[in-house]
């Protein structure tokens, strides 16, 4: 039982820190293409020029995702309803948790074999060229109306398990104790879910746009 508690809490806080993190941090760069493959370029170059950037997305990134994702799995097979705590839309709510927690398990391993497995394998002269070709390999990747429509179910599910995710992690760490305290973080997270969903699709649908061209 103790172990389960510990696995459960571990499994809630790398859901914030630093999974929930990282998300934002992804959306953010993604979206400055939206002001033009330039400032997107601009913003990725920056990200790889951070110190021991491989370790830490290793440690940060990589590790606590994969239990995050693993751990989160298991308990979607393992959970059951509890009626008697909470009500029907809560239920509701816990039920979309487990199906998007899943679908986001899959959609991130196909968004990362796609897109930074395949800038693996690009020869480029340099960071700036690398991170162009990554534009690029996005930009013809999101040309598809079929691709494009599933990176957007995609997107919204992941950021769905964030939001409510966040309600669950402020309910379950005793910041959100009382009914009313309740009530307003799902107006908050509700509100964030729609914010952070339109600055996704936004970064989506500008990749959608871009003009795609060979790689020099």
């Amino acid at each position: 039982m103790g172990s389960q508690f510990m696995n459960r809490r571990l499994h809630s806080l790398l859901g914030v820190i630093p999974v929930g993190f990282f998300l934002l941090e992804h959306l953010y760069t993604n979206f400055q293409v939206t002001k033009g493959s330039d400032a997107f370029v601009e913003q990725v170059e920056w990200l790889w020029g951070l110190p021991l950037l491989p370790v830490l997305e290793i440690l940060f990134i990589f590790l606590p995702l994969l239990y995050h994702a693993v751990y989160g799995t298991y308990i979607a097979f393992q959970a059951q309803h509890n009626v008697n705590r909470f009500g029907t839309f809560r239920n509701y709510m816990f039920l979309l948790q487990r199906i998007t927690g899943v679908l986001t398990f899959v959609y991130i391993i196909y968004h990362v074999w796609s897109t930074r497995i395949a800038i693996m394998f690009v020869d480029a002269a340099s960071d700036t060229a690398k991170a162009q070709e990554l534009a690029n390999i996005t930009a013809q990747h999101l040309s598809s109306p079929i691709v494009l429509t599933i990176y957007i179910i995609g997107l919204i599910g992941a950021v769905f398990h964030f939001s409510n995710g966040m309600w669950s992690f402020l309910v379950s760490w005793g910041v959100t104790v009382g009914p009313r305290a309740q009530l307003v973080s799902s107006y908050v997270w509700g509100v964030a879910f729609l914010v952070i969903s339109y600055i996704g699709v936004r970064a989506l649908w500008a990749f959608h746009h871009l003009p795609v061209t060979a790689m020099q």
